[in-house]
Order: structure tokens, then C-alpha cells, then sequence
């Protein structure tokens, strides 16, 4: 009975411990400081993509589309680049989703899977796991659009739109 009750009380004292070291290691959240990080980080994305878009116009003459097409480029460019010097990964913990959610977050989860599986091989390490994450968004973005085109076809075959 008596090493019954030494084994419970060794049993709560890890418990205990457990507990105190998972507070230990837990991060703990603000959400006010990360909404606004996220807020600032988009904001310069998006600042520095209009920067460019207005250098493509304005002193480069370019059409807009062009233009458009050209801040594209190099807004993935940098997100690849500093994705494969691990600097990407800075940006994403200090700015969250500001960073995540832009054109350069979709390019930064291609690259770093792809970065992560060239050991592998190009055919099975690069070219199977290349879309692991970026997969869905293109699947769910093809049928979405998909949908609503069948939705949009419809309408003007009935005169609504």
C-alpha cells in the first residue's frame, strides 16, 4: 500500500514538472503585436511592389500589363533568392501572415520545398514534392475559378448577367 502511494506522489511530482516545463516552452502570443508586424510587413511587400510597378511605368515606359507582369517577376525573384540564403524565414516570424500571404509567400513555400527535397533527386525529391504545399492553394484556386466561370456562363446564357 505504501509503494502505491510513493508511486503516486512520483507520479503527480513528474506531472508537475511536466506542466512547468511545457509553460516554460510555450510561446506565448500577442495578438495585437502581431497583427500589427503583419500589418507593416505586407504594407512594405506591397509598398515596394508599387515602387516597382511605378519605376516600370514611369521611367521605363512600360505598358501597365507589362509593368504588372515585371513587379511580379521580381517580387518572386526576391522571395526565392532570400528564401535559399534562409532569410525568408526571418521575415515570416517577425511579420506572420503579412508575409505568408502575398505573391512572395506562395513563391517562398515553392522554393523551400524545393530547396528541402534537391537531395532526393530532381525527379522524385524536386519534381514530386515541389507543389506539397503549394498544391491545394493552385487546386482550390483552378476549382474555385472553375465554378465560378460555370456559375458566370450560366448567368449570361439567362440574361442575369
Amino acid at each position: 500500500m505504501q509503494e502505491n502511494l510513493v508511486e503516486e506522489f512520483m507520479e503527480e511530482e513528474q506531472k508537475k514538472k511536466y506542466q512547468e516545463y511545457v509553460k516554460q516552452v510555450t510561446p506565448t502570443h500577442n495578438l495585437g503585436k502581431q497583427m500589427f508586424n503583419a500589418f507593416i510587413c505586407g504594407g512594405i511587400i506591397c509598398t515596394l511592389g508599387q515602387f516597382i510597378l511605378s519605376y516600370c511605368t514611369d521611367t521605363l515606359g512600360l505598358e501597365k500589363d507589362i509593368a504588372g507582369s515585371w513587379c511580379s517577376l521580381i517580387l518572386i525573384v526576391c522571395s526565392v533568392v532570400l528564401t535559399a540564403f534562409h532569410q525568408y524565414v526571418k521575415i515570416v516570424k517577425w511579420g506572420g501572415a503579412g508575409a505568408l500571404v502575398p505573391i512572395t509567400g506562395f513563391a517562398n513555400s515553392v522554393a523551400s520545398t524545393a530547396i528541402e527535397f534537391k537531395r532526393e533527386g530532381q525527379v522524385f525529391g524536386v519534381g514530386c514534392k515541389i507543389f506539397t504545399i503549394a498544391g491545394p492553394v493552385i487546386l482550390y484556386g483552378l476549382v474555385t475559378s472553375w465554378g465560378l466561370g460555370i456559375v458566370y456562363w450560366i448567368g449570361t446564357l439567362l440574361g442575369v448577367v
